[in-house]
């Protein structure tokens, strides 16, 4: 099974598209299961249902951090790597579907109200979720291996 097949299954599991897209990668990353999902656990629905930058963009934020981003005695080139990492993500998300926008992406649907939530469940929009968190994660796959995140050295200034 592929780290998309994961991730969806993650998701239609009842886990929000940000722990989903951050699941799939738990294997690769120094930070236990409970901990990531905790730490990921707010950014679902376009971070707390106020449906700002898609969850699955979120998600795969904290995979790039988690994997190469700057730490405490890292310098500045790892940062400025990171951050370009971010950009291309949401790029190539951007140019694939329109917006990083949660309520974009779901045709306006608003998560936080009752009539929202109804027309999410009858107009199946969980089905466009799953694409999202299909999409981020391969997006990340692509970025993983022409940047070789994995293995990026630590550079200081």
């Amino acid at each position: 099974m592929g780290n998309s097949d994961i991730a969806v299954n993650k998701f239609k599991e009842g886990y929000n598209c940000a722990q989903s897209v951050l699941f799939a990668f738990m294997d690769k990353l120094p930070v236990n299961s409970d901990t990531g999902m905790k730490l990921s656990n707010g950014f679902g629905g376009g971070m707390g249902r106020k449906q700002e930058v898609c969850g699955a963009i979120s998600g795969g934020v904290l995979v790039i951090g988690f994997l190469y981003g700057r730490g405490d005695n890292d310098g500045r080139q790892k940062q400025e790597h990171a951050y370009a990492a971010v950009r291309e993500l949401m790029d190539k998300f951007q140019a694939a579907h329109g917006s990083v926008n949660c309520r974009s992406l779901l045709d306006g649907c608003e998560l936080l109200t009752h009539e929202g939530q109804a027309r999410f469940k009858s107009e199946k929009l969980s089905e466009k979720c799953c694409q999202y968190v299909d999409s981020a994660v391969k997006i990340l796959e692509m970025l993983i291996e022409k940047n070789d995140l994995y293995n990026i050295e630590n550079k200081t200034d």
